[in-house]
Formats: structure tokens, sequence, C-alpha cells
């Protein structure tokens, strides 16, 4: 059914949880699966770092590092059970469209990601990264909301 299954997350619990849903679903489907992290520096922008609209320097390297960690961990996750699960990570001022962009580089045939809802203001303004997934995807999007 399904051959490659992204899996967007930025370690939260909700992620997780998404992550979860997607290794039931690998397995059951034989399929592989890719765990993507965005470094995005939305929270920073405000701050001195210059260097973080480019992604460089010191700040911007702990951004990218941190991203690695949670994509790594959804793929030791996969990889514990079994389900191949390569790791890819991005820097972007838009998670979205980086999320939607990772699908169709590498071939993606669904993308399972949890939403948290809105959180800031700023996502109120900007729209939530999973709207603009949903929006913009050419493939199928499974969203999962946090448990109770």
């Amino acid at each position: 059914m399904y051959k490659r299954i992204l899996v967007p997350t930025d370690g939260s619990e909700t992620a997780m949880q998404a992550a979860e849903t997607a290794l039931y679903l690998a397995r059951h489907c034989h399929s592989e699966m890719v765990a993507f992290a965005v470094a995005c520096p939305r929270d920073y922008l405000g701050g001195a770092e210059r260097g973080l609209v480019s992604g460089t320097g010191p700040l911007a390297e702990k951004l990218l590092r941190e991203a690695d960690g949670c994509a790594e961990a959804v793929a030791a996750r996969a990889r514990g059970a079994g389900v191949p699960c390569d790791t890819e990570t991005a820097w972007s001022l838009s998670p979205g469209e980086a999320i939607v962009a990772a699908a169709d580089a590498r071939q993606c045939d669904l993308i399972v990601m949890g939403s948290h809802g809105m959180r800031r203001a700023t996502d109120e303004l900007a729209g939530s990264v999973t709207r603009h997934v949903l929006a913009r995807s050419a493939v199928p999007v499974l969203v999962l909301r946090p448990s109770a």
C-alpha cells in the first residue's frame, strides 16, 4: 500500500506518538520510513543572531544538532522494530514547506505527523505547519492529535 512514509518530528511527545503510528503502518505495509526534522529559527529571529537566517553560526549549528537528534530518535525506534528508516534534516524558515519538499524529493507516498494545535499567537498569524502541509502536499497526510 505505502512504500515510503515521511515522519516529520520536532522531538515532542505528539511527534513521537505519530512516529509510533507510522511505525505500525510501515510494519504492516512492509514500508520504509524517512524520519525528517526541520531546524527552524523562528523563535530566535528577534535576537542578535543574524546568521540564523542563512543557517550559520553557533546557534544555527545547535538547532541543526537538535534536529538531527530528533530525526535519529525516530529512526532508532524504527530500526529497533526492523523497519528500514533513513534520516534527513533541513534548515528552513518554513517547516511546512520543508516537509512538503522532503516528501516530494524522497518520493514518499504518505506523511504521518502530529499536530500540536495553535500554541502561540505567531502560529495563528503565520498558519500552522500542519495546515501548510495539508494544503500543499501532493500525497496523503495522516494527522494525529495529542493523546488525552
